[in-house]
């Protein structure tokens, strides 16, 4: 392993989500010799914060993978994989720190352009697939102190089990429905931002894997954020829904690998 000795695998989450959806991938990894961290996004997975007492913000939400980061010796190469929303979070840090990263890899992530506003991903995904957010409630809170508000939601077990889990194990949804917290898209202030630059988030490496069978971002709207921001490299996973890193954590791991050997040279 020590082509890839130098190189660390950071592990970004999607909504609702934390750490622990990616327990399959760390251990595979892990016992191959590579450096992984899974972390948890503020207000997320075991973080104690809550939604919107102590996380009002994008950035506040995002805090946790840009002070890692921050931190990564300028001697390590960093490879980013971010999973759903967690995509925009990656562009983040893609754009504060691209001397750092290696290559970002989006695993049936929300990947934004350099000509749009952040939200502008999530405008086209609500306008080509209304259905796939029916049943899904957002509600609007005060934030504490505040006259703003945020517009939060909790995916509910039918929802996981039909958009997201489907190919999974009951065990991995059943962990799923006790771990699921409260969190927000931000979508308000993400419309209100300018686009990810080119110096910064244009100009890292990206690298897309397609869930073949993702009932929430299809394999379609996968291929279209995929033409609208070309990307170096494009893998995919048939028989993979939206957790492969659940339903198909052997596959997943193959293509991080291979990833990570190759930029590692």
């Amino acid at each position: 392993m020590s082509r890839s000795q130098s190189m660390r695998i950071i592990l970004v989450h999607g909504s609702c989500h934390g750490a622990w959806c990616w327990y399959k991938v760390v251990a595979i990894l892990k016992n191959q010799g590579y450096e992984v961290t899974a972390i948890d996004l503020a207000a997320c997975g075991a973080d104690p914060r809550r939604l919107p007492e102590d996380v009002t913000n994008f950035d506040d939400y995002s805090q946790p993978l840009i002070e890692l980061i921050s931190k990564v010796p300028d001697v390590e190469k960093i490879i980013l994989v971010g999973h759903m929303f967690g995509g925009i979070s990656l562009a983040l840090a893609m754009d504060k720190f691209p001397e750092k990263i290696a290559v970002a890899v989006f695993v049936s992530a929300m990947m934004p352009d350099t000509n749009h506003p952040p939200s502008y991903i999530f405008d086209q995904h609500f306008e080509r697939s209304p259905e796939t957010y029916k049943d899904v409630e957002f509600k609007e809170v005060i934030i504490p102190g505040s006259t703003n508000a945020l517009h939060i939601t909790c995916l509910d077990p039918k929802f996981l089990a039909t958009s997201l889990y489907q190919n999974c194990t009951f065990e991995d949804l059943t962990l799923a429905s006790m771990m699921m917290r409260p969190t927000s898209l931000f979508h308000e202030e993400l419309s209100k931002k300018s686009a990810f630059s080119k110096e910064g988030y244009g100009s890292v490496d990206k690298i897309y894997i397609v869930c073949g069978d993702d009932a929430s971002i299809s394999a379609d709207f996968q291929r279209w954020m995929i033409q609208n921001n070309p990307v170096r490299e494009v893998m995919e996973i048939s028989g993979a829904d939206d957790m492969a890193m659940l339903s198909k954590p052997k596959e997943l791991c193959q293509c991080i690998a291979g990833i990570v050997d190759k930029y590692a040279k």
